[in-house]
């Protein structure tokens, strides 16, 4: 292929609006999927030899034979610290090693003790220890069931659907067919030198019938059932213009199931990063008799049930189950074996204006210049592929960008950033830096003869560095370095796109199966690279500071542990209304398995927007956690002001009201960095419990804690950010109102914008226009805000808070407020931050210090206090540093809110303001 050829890819991608799905598999597609799907429920072949049992304090092994083939395999089942069950089956002596994850786990998860409770023939039963909770596992089918008293929570291979490929010698007489030995999808051949290798493995859920996650999927909150279509697939993939609704396999990966009703939530997390996919169905529970060592039947009403099935390609079986109980418990289990959110620069969730592409030093400056001409703040300004040096990755092009840091300076000058895009995909150049210093190291992924592995991406011929190898991630963290990136300052950050890795001449647009990674095929690690690159690129980011400064990465590949690194976004969309709407449900699925920081690409990155749904977006996105504008290279320009004043002034209010929120949003990816818990929550109900401010109870009840409404479980056109902001977006064209759900019986919510206050558990009808967005603060809450918004976040790093204080029907409420210097990672390393709680109680307002040890001085004040919902006081007394001090106020009647004006405290001080 010569560059006619590059050309006519990148014109393919560039014209193309809508995918070809017939460059995607479906499973009877793929070989493994088909061949397992084949497998019927029913009497599992699968056989526990309970004379090989082993036991030590918190492991216990057991042989497993298929009766079929006569193959023993390894059970192995971990009793974990937090309410977990590990279970682990590999072969008991495979061929060759069989690939076990790496680097997704923070650590070895820690044990507790297993014993046994009672054993026959039958099988055995252990005590999983706390609230009378054992696991069952029956001998003849193999099966495990984990109870809790009488009750079945969750049950391992009752269909009788575990199935093991174990690995073999190809021999002249094994048929072909099936793609045992080797499979073709359009004129790509995958070799299989290794054979058959799947897995399998069946959960049942008892009275579940809300299931959630596994994404990335183009779909609803809920999960659907895959009955008579295909099952939901995780494979990391470069499609461009994704269609809606369908189980498609899109850009991210993570293997992280959560069941829900309203006396439980537990989670699935299937540590594999081969191909996957996941079959979902709806059956009716308690028809089935356990072993003798039960003493009961179930009983023989028609209580829910859901089904699922796990299959993938190649690796083990490692599963972790989480049994919760409450969703909040979930969500800190899975944070304990993959860790928590990154926490990103303030500046990061400021708004980011991109386009593929800005053109040149002339256009970025004249784009910023249009942000202060139009009294618009923004944060960072982005440059897609065409910045660089004929897409040579940490290069200029010389033409356009000849003078970096002079436009990083400029940038810098007005205290505003950029990214820069750096993908994975290294042109081969013998001219080019990056790429000799790649061969000779020996550092790029190799294809199936050993040579090193190409193919065709944005800058042509290229190679594909091997992000598995410690080595190769060190070199290419150092890449980042000031010294090495030329042209790089500290206000330039980093997007990696492709990562999937994109490969357009390879099957499915991505990297070929046999290609080899050291020892291991790519078909084992292939969901796993994309968290590499984004691991390496955060590392070297952090390097560069000599790791004094926070990194902002953000990627479009994800796997399992990939919030540790930095920002998730949707994708390539479109600008179409229901694009808008999926936004939600996407970034709301990504948020419960642990990535808090997600956005989509607001307008639309395909296609251009009609004004309406650009200001709706826009709308959206300021009330999700990246907020991002993107778009595509052949749509017309976009900016703000470009669609007229009164919709310049739309737009602008709305990134105004993000920026006012700032201090809101820190101090929940500041949560979801120690605890785990989502900043973009799903409204289940969430009743506030009246209670002393407690930093580990009540510091950010979720609805994660309260889910026993089971009207909102499906609803996913709403969100609550944190536990107090509660948003419906506009997402319908020529909308003239929406009906919001306000949950919590007995609760209260308020009206951001006008202050109204309405009752919780009701369903709130809200005539709209363009300029609507309706934002209700839950009763109980107070939110800091800083309402002097000026053209970046650093430029109001010293300006004064206004804390809203929406109080519950008994007159209390509570918050918090974090500070520090917003970019270094010294509020880690030195405890160098601010940290207060904030409670309304007795009609007194208290601040109190929730971090006496740490040290950080802060020049902001606060400057007002909004109380809603209050009773009009007869004065108004700030007690600080021992004195009394009268504050003035005014009292609305009409609306019941209570202003104080400069009342004057510094924000990291204690003080209490008494009304009387």
């Amino acid at each position: 292929m010569g560059l006619l050829s590059v050309v006519c890819v990148s014109l393919f991608f560039s014209s193309t609006f809508a995918v070809d799905r017939g460059n995607f598999k479906t499973c009877d597609q793929s070989a493994f999927c088909k061949r397992q799907r084949a497998l019927k429920p029913g009497q599992s072949p699968y056989r526990a030899l309970l004379e090989t049992l082993e036991l030590s304090d918190s492991r216990l092994t057991l042989q497993l034979i298929n009766d079929n083939n006569k193959v023993h395999l390894l059970l192995e089942l971990y009793r974990l610290q937090g309410n977990m069950t590990r279970v682990k089956i590999n072969e008991l002596k495979p061929l060759r090693p069989r690939f076990e994850v790496p680097d997704v786990l923070i650590a070895e998860p820690p044990t507790e003790p297993l014993s046994v409770l009672s054993k026959d023939d039958n099988g055995v039963v252990l005590s999983l220890g706390a609230k009378n909770q054992r696991l069952i596992v029956s001998a003849r089918p193999f099966r495990l069931d984990i109870m809790q008293g009488p009750e079945v929570l969750l049950s391992l291979n009752s269909r009788g659907l575990l199935a093991f490929e174990h690995l073999r010698l190809h021999k002249d007489t094994d048929k072909e067919e099936d793609g045992l030995w080797e499979e073709t999808f359009k004129s790509h051949t995958d070799t299989k030198p290794n054979g058959p290798t799947s897995i399998s493995l069946d959960f049942s859920l008892p009275g579940v019938e809300h299931v959630y996650g596994i994404p990335e999927h183009a779909d609803d909150l809920k999960l659907k059932t895959t009955d008579g279509g295909d099952p939901y697939r995780l494979y990391n993939l470069d499609v461009f213009q994704y269609e809606l609704y369908n189980p498609m396999a899109l850009y991210g990966s993570i293997p992280v199931m959560l069941a829900h009703n309203t006396q439980r939530t537990m989670g699935i997390f299937w540590l594999n990063a081969a191909e996957t996919w996941v079959d979902i169905s709806s059956n009716t529970a308690g028809k089935t008799v356990f072993g003798k060592m039960l003493d009961f039947v179930q009983g023989s009403s028609e209580k829910p049930q859901t089904d699922v099935r796990w299959i993938s390609e190649s690796g083990i079986i490692d599963v972790f189950i989480m049994l919760g109980p409450k969703p909040s418990d979930v969500f800190s289990q899975y944070a304990s074996l993959t860790g928590t959110q990154s926490f990103p620069p303030l500046a990061s969730l400021g708004y980011h204006q991109c386009r593929w592409n800005y053109n040149d030093q002339e256009d970025v400056k004249s784009v910023d210049q249009g942000f202060d001409q139009h009294d618009i703040p923004y944060d960072f300004i982005w440059l897609d592929i065409e910045h660089a040096d004929g897409k040579r990755y940490f290069t200029w092009d010389p033409h356009k960008f000849p003078q970096p840091k002079e436009m990083l300076q400029g940038l810098m000058d007005k205290r505003r950033k950029m990214v820069a895009i750096v993908d994975p995909h290294i042109r081969v150049d013998s001219g080019y830096k990056i790429h000799n210093e790649i061969t000779s190291k020996d550092f790029y992924v190799k294809n199936k003869d050993g040579r090193n592995y190409e193919g065709w991406c944005w800058p042509g011929n290229s190679g594909y560095p091997d992000f598995t190898k410690p080595e190769m991630r060190a070199w290419w963290s150092s890449m980042f370095a000031y010294d090495q990136y030329e042209g790089s300052m500290e206000n330039l950050f980093t997007w990696n796109d492709m990562n999937e890795p994109s490969v357009f001449n390879g099957p499915e647009v991505t990297m070929h199966k046999d290609a080899l990674h050291g020892k291991w095929e790519h078909r084992d690690i292939h969901n796993i690279y994309g968290l590499y690159v984004q691991m390496a690129t955060a590392e070297g980011q952090t390097q560069r500071s000599g790791g004094v400064e926070r990194p902002f990465v953000l990627t479009r590949a994800f796997f399992a542990g990939s919030q540790r690194y930095g920002a998730v976004w949707t994708g390539d969309n479109a600008a179409e209304w229901d694009h808008l709407k999926i936004s939600i449900p996407m970034c709301l699925s990504l948020g419960l398995v642990g990535v808090s920081f997600c956005g989509a690409d607001v307008g639309g990155f395909f296609k251009n927007p009609s004004t309406e749904l650009l200001v709706r977006w826009y709308q959206t996105g300021a009330y999700q956690p990246f907020f991002r504008a993107h778009a595509h290279l052949d749509t017309t320009r976009r900016e703000p002001w470009l669609f007229g004043p009164e919709n310049t002034a739309l737009i602008r209010e709305v990134i105004r009201q993000r920026y006012a929120l700032l201090p809101y949003w820190y101090q929940l990816l500041y949560q979801a960095h120690k605890t785990g818990m989502p900043v973009m929550s799903h409204k289940y109900c969430f009743i506030l419990h009246e209670c002393t401010f407690s930093f580990l109870s009540c510091l950010r009840p979720l609805w994660v804690d309260y889910p026993k409404d089971t009207a909102t479980f499906t609803i996913d056109d709403e969100f609550l950010i944190g536990s107090d902001l509660l948003v419906h977006p506009v997402t319908e064209e020529g909308s003239r109102g929406v009906t919001a759900y306000l949950p919590g019986a007995g609760e209260v919510w308020y009206d951001v914008h006008t202050f109204q206050k309405h009752n919780g558990a009701q369903n709130l009808y809200i005539p709209v226009t363009l300029s609507s967005i309706p934002v209700f603060q839950r009763g109980g809450s107070i939110i800091p805000r800083k309402d002097r918004v000026r053209r970046s976040s650093a430029c109001m790093e010293n300006d004064p808070y206004t804390l809203y204080v929406a109080l519950s029907p008994k007159k209390f409420a509570e918050g918090e407020l974090y500070i520090d210097d917003g970019h270094s990672l010294n509020y880690d390393t030195k405890k160098e931050f601010i940290h207060r709680s904030l409670t309304f109680a007795n009609n007194a307002l208290t601040s109190s210090n929730l971090c006496p040890d740490c040290n950080f001085l802060t020049s902001s004040w606060i400057e007002k206090v909004l109380i809603l919902g209050a009773s009009k006081p007869s004065k108004v007394l700030l007690k600080m540093d021992g004195k009394e001090t009268p504050v003035d106020f005014e009292f609305d009647t009409s609306m019941s809110v209570l202003t104080l004006r400069k009342p004057g405290m510094n924000a990291g001080a204690d003080w209490t303001l008494l009304l009387q």
